[in-house]
């Protein structure tokens, strides 16, 4: 007889960043903390990894 193989598993996309790993975040600058542009920033939904475990 053979060992099973271990299943993986099953997973989605991250709906936060769509699978990238990467969400874009404002940057603010100086004292009224005026938004200056967009910096790239890890998503906290799937710590980077862009799946997330799919719920059955």
């Amino acid at each position: 007889m053979t060992a099973r193989k271990p299943t993986k598993p099953k997973t989605k996309p991250c709906p936060s960043c769509k699978g990238s790993g990467e969400v874009s975040r404002p940057v603010r600058v100086g004292r009224k903390r005026r938004t200056v542009g967009q910096q790239a920033g890890m998503c906290l939904g799937c710590f980077g990894a862009g799946e997330i475990p799919a719920d059955d």
